[in-house]
């Protein structure tokens, strides 16, 4: 293993409209904007969620930005320092990740955090992955993290390795805390009761045919993942197989190997310390899928049958719409 993994510190979305993806994720989904990052050329508003936290990036866009009838104000002259220790290609429009080749909306990076950026990106370097920005520094007058991003093995798919052990503030540096916001007391116990979520439980790779055993021996050797059963009858070879109706769907899943040197947890307050697990999704023959990365929320009692997300105020059609997949945990 390359990489000691310590959390999942966010997943980070990729969008030509921040805010219909900002209204989505307040009034459908209950998450709450508690930062954000507006120049003149970048667009990050951060949206948080029980330990789900995503960091929605908007491609350049010189129009002003509302939140609950407030312009958020733009950094000019105030914005973090940032030093670059080795030959990067950062682009500062978007910190802490890097702008996709595309024009569509994508969730295209996965954060972990890390105790040591530099030795991951020595030690990954040199295991041949591609990395597109080496390791950075980032600081404002609440301290400093360090970063860097590599390109994963499935599609467009990056992951940032952050360190923010010497950061004292409330989320990254270059990130604001958002006045008249939806984080308060009322809104977070109202939004808890109508919409659960509470952490991410995993995140589902839509990949072409044949390609798992390739994806999982990738996140074995970089970063210590393991297979595992998502049902008692899955097939060693095979995977879980879904083959109903309009569903044909081969899934394996994989989570952090609880036995490397440190383990992952979750920033997650809960006992339960949460796993970080990926779920492979490859097409049947019949069927047909786009390489992508899908992140799933945790919805306590929103699963198993329609007409019990419908008592509880939900759409099926709209969370299916939204890429959330609604599965219990098959192995209790």
């Amino acid at each position: 293993m390359a990489a000691y993994l310590s959390r999942l510190h966010h997943i980070s979305l990729h969008v030509r409209n921040v805010d219909k993806i900002a209204h989505e994720l307040v009034s459908k989904f209950k998450f709450n904007l508690f930062v954000a990052r507006l120049t003149e050329k970048s667009k990050q508003l951060a949206f948080r969620k029980g330990a789900a936290i995503f960091v929605v990036n908007e491609r350049p866009n010189k129009s002003p930005v509302e939140w609950n009838g407030v312009t958020l104000s733009r950094s000019t002259g105030d914005c973090p320092s940032e030093s670059q220790p080795g030959p990067t290609n950062t682009d500062w429009t978007c910190l802490y990740d890097v702008q996709p080749h595309y024009s569509v909306d994508t969730a295209s990076n996965v954060c972990f955090q890390v105790d040591d950026v530099e030795k991951s990106f020595k030690s990954l370097r040199q295991l041949g992955c591609e990395f597109l920005v080496s390791p950075t520094q980032v600081c404002d007058d609440q301290g400093l993290v360090t970063y860097s991003v590599v390109k994963s093995i499935v599609g467009n798919v990056n992951h940032t390795l952050i360190d923010t052990s010497k950061y004292k503030g409330s989320f990254l540096p270059g990130f604001r805390e958002v006045e008249n916001g939806t984080e308060n007391d009322t809104a977070v116990t109202k939004g808890t009761e109508s919409c659960p979520i509470t952490h991410f439980d995993h995140i589902t790779y839509a990949c072409p045919r044949r390609c798992t055993p390739q994806v999982m021996r990738w996140y074995e050797r970089h970063f210590g993942f393991q297979r595992f059963f998502i049902h008692s009858n899955e097939d060693v070879d095979e995977g879980y197989v879904l083959n109903e109706e309009d569903i044909g769907l081969r899934l394996t899943a994989m989570e952090y190997w609880k036995c490397s040197k440190t383990g992952i947890e979750l920033p997650f307050t809960d006992k339960k310390e949460p796993d970080c697990k990926f779920v492979i999704a490859e097409s049947l023959p019949e069927q047909d899928l786009t390489a992508h990365l899908t992140p799933d929320c945790t919805m306590d009692d929103m699963v198993g049958k329609q007409q019990e997300m419908e008592d509880a105020g939900y759409d099926p059609q709209m969370l299916s719409g939204h890429g959330i997949l609604l599965d219990t945990d098959l192995r209790q």
